[in-house]
């Protein structure tokens, strides 16, 4: 293709775009490049129009059918037509179950849902678009190339190679600069393009080079333009930039092109925006609240935990620490004793054959440590679920042994890569509350609905909504499409029953369609935290596949032989299992991680690592202060005494401030009447107590998990 050609200034875009990158004098000149480009492909495409109007079928959420014109009709002219109001918020259409262009025509008979903000599609979007805004604010300032700049759970990032590090002081001159862009009313624009079109548009880039290389000959890459910036992008976007009324970037900081240490370092700006100024201020409330309770600055604190450059991912408890994490592990413990599970104990190290068996070596081999014994390849496991298959295995299995619950905590690792690490949220050794139940298929549905029951009562310990999302089976899958069909309703049912509520009610659960793993359909549950954050945490899966690849069986209830008297000796017959892999806490770690910020490393009596503190009022009463710690202690409660020179305020502040649940001040009366003078952390004072009645007040807490 020539560098340029006269039909590039037949488009008035190209023009106006070519204008506003002229004002702005440092605008690098890759960008005018890129958009000769665009306006160049949009020529050579010549798209025509089908010569008749061709009807199709839109089905709305109510059921309602509206009929539209192929290739022509817009999500937005529906929108429009039937829901004035909601068209007028709206950011995104959903179209067959995935993300549509508000403004882009449908193409055959469909289903169709409108997205505002107050939805996760609607969100997603909505933040998506600003990081291009973003993005294109720091090709303006930065003059770097551009990589990834996703939508994430809270806002977006984006990240770029450049120079020198972005500074805190950066991120006004952006945030204006991104401001502006969202003002200027401009209305986004896709174009699927072919390969060799998208590696001269981003010529100059790498990383997009890079990301253009991996993709297949037969994948469909697409582009947005808006005003002067364009970016290589799946999309969808919003149908204008100013959409966008408040935005704030709320930090930087370093990452790796693609995650790996040993790729390039790149520059990393985080930041979210709203449809409205006021959820912006709420959200940045929420955020100073937020940066308080980094479980990170607790743990140090608190003297809890720590990390080592020595052995990176992999935390170090302190006592203190590890008195939380064993509580954790042992309350889940008891519930499995309640609940019927059988805890086992599986090897940490395993030849690379049993991960070839499992199908787990394509692709999860490059997210293990391996190593070398005596000329095999061993891995250290990532997951317990091939080793429950080989305990599983090791005998004849009954049908009378079903369902079978194995729960595991075992030292799980993985190498994640090193700039995805991120305190206890995102390390590479843990352990989880992993359990594998093998069951019959008429099993499934009450074992899923044991399970639900299960983690609603653990999430309601800890203070915890949560939502549920079932995913169902995705395009390429495996095993026979009856069982898929029955298991999925099988789950929904059990949702149904659990909830109370059909798919898509308030309060009730979601679907998530295609998104299931191709050995079975799952529910995912995340759960909200009290500064309104979602977590990923629990999942139910069902898998049909680790079955077959173990060849593991049961014997079902035997049946006469074919042509035989009734008095001939039957035959067994044998039967796959359905495995459903369960997690509830999920990863110890990051479960821990999650709750003491969303508690704010004020733990619950029963799960402090600080229960009480024995106080004596001076020197003189510091032997009965250790008469009553140690009875306290004997009875299996975390207590310490402060024999300090301190003044009696200062002690009680600083027990306060240490996080004890309960501080006992001890003196001249309460010696002589074998008492205690009893206040809480949050400096309520209960009073005089005897000693019998605050140790049996402690027992209530701990056995109420209070």
């Amino acid at each position: 293709m020539p560098s340029s050609s006269s039909s590039d200034h037949s488009f008035p875009e190209l023009e106006e775009s070519l204008k506003n990158l002229a004002v702005a004098e440092d605008a690098p000149e890759y960008m005018r490049k890129r958009l000769q480009v665009w306006f160049r492909v949009k020529a050579s495409r010549n798209e025509q129009q089908p010569s008749a109007d061709i009807p199709i079928r839109v089905t709305l959420p109510d059921g309602q059918v509206k009929m539209a014109i192929k290739g022509k009709t817009t999500p937005m002219d529906i929108s429009k037509e039937l829901f004035p109001d909601l068209a007028k918020r709206a950011i995104v259409a959903v179209v067959n179950d995935k993300l549509w262009d508000l403004n882009r025509p449908l193409e055959e008979d469909c289903s169709l849902k409108i997205c505002d903000f107050e939805t996760p599609e609607g969100k997603s979007v909505l933040w998506h678009s600003t990081a291009h805004m973003v993005g294109e604010a720091m090709e303006y300032i930065f003059k770097g190339e551009l990589c990834i700049g996703p939508p994430i759970e809270n806002g977006f990032y984006y990240d770029m190679h450049m120079e020198h590090p972005v500074r805190e002081a950066d991120l006004k001159e952006l945030e204006k600069k991104a401001y502006q862009i969202a003002k200027s009313k401009r209305t986004f624009e896709r174009m699927e393009l072919k390969k060799d079109e998208a590696k001269e548009m981003f010529s100059y880039n790498p990383f997009k080079l890079e990301i253009i290389e991996k993709l297949g000959d037969d994948e469909t890459i697409t582009a947005y333009r808006d005003g002067p910036f364009i970016d290589l992008c799946r999309g969808p976007h919003v149908p204008v930039s100013s959409m966008v009324k408040a935005l704030s970037l709320t930090k930087t900081g370093q990452a790796y092109w693609l995650g790996d240490a040993k790729n390039p370092s790149l520059q990393r700006v985080y930041g979210i925006s709203f449809p409205d100024s006021k959820m912006l201020k709420e959200y940045l409330a929420l955020l100073e609240e937020a940066e308080k309770r980094d479980h990170r600055l607790i743990g140090k604190k608190q003297e809890l935990w720590t990390f080592h450059p020595w052995s990176p991912g992999c935390c170090f408890f302190y006592p203190h620490g590890t008195r939380i994490y064993n509580k954790l592990v042992e309350f889940i413990r008891k519930e499995y004793w309640k609940r019927g599970y059988e805890e086992v104990i599986t090897p940490n190290l395993f030849d690379f054959q049993l991960w070839e068996t499992s199908g787990h070596a394509q692709a999860f081999k490059e997210d293990m440590f391996l190593l070398s014994v005596e000329n095999r390849e061993f891995g250290l496991k990532p997951m317990n679920c091939p080793g429950h298959c080989l305990l599983f295995g090791s005998r004849q299995r009954s049908y009378r042994e079903l369902p079978l619950r194995y729960a595991d905590f075992g030292v799980l690792h993985r190498n994640e890569l090193s700039g995805t690490l991120s305190g206890l949220t995102r390390v590479r050794r843990f352990q989880q509350d992993d359990a594998h139940i093998f069951c019959m298929p008429s099993q499934v549905e009450s074992e899923v609905k044991n399970m639900l029951e299960f983690l609603k009562y653990v999430y309601d310990l800890f203070g915890f909504t949560f939502e549920l999302v079932l995913s169902t089976r995705p395009e390429k899958f495996i095993g026979d499409i009856d069982l898929w069909n029955k298991a999925e309703e099988e789950l929904k049912r059990a949702l149904e029953d659990f909830t109370g509520k059909s798919c898509n009610e308030k309060d009730g659960w979601t679907l998530n369609p295609g998104d299931g793993a191709f050995y079975g359909p799952k529910i995912d549950v995340k759960i909200h935290d009290s500064l309104q954050r979602k977590h990923q945490s629990a999942t139910i899966q069902l898998d049909f596949q680790l079955p077959i690849r173990f060849d593991l069986v049961y014997h079902a209830p035997s049946r006469p032989k074919q042509d035989s008297s009734p008095s001939e000796e039957e035959e067994p017959e044998l039967h796959r299992p359905v495995i459903i892999h369960r997690a509830i806490l999920g990863s110890v770690e990051r479960f821990l991680g999650i709750y003491t910020e969303h508690c704010a490393g004020k733990w619950p009596f029963w799960l402090s690592p600080r229960q009480v503190i024995v106080i004596p009022v001076s020197e003189k009463y510091i032997e009965y202060g250790q008469f009553v710690r140690n009875r306290i202690h004997e009875q299996g409660f975390f207590v310490d005494i402060d024999t300090s020179d301190r003044k009696l305020a200062k002690k009680i502040r600083e027990g306060q401030l240490a996080q004890y649940n309960y501080l006992l001040v001890v003196g001249d009366k309460e010696a002589a009447d074998n008492t205690v003078n009893v206040r809480t952390r949050s400096n309520q004072v209960i009073g005089e107590k005897s000693l019998d009645d605050i140790l049996e007040e402690f027992h209530r807490l701990q056995n109420n998990y209070e």
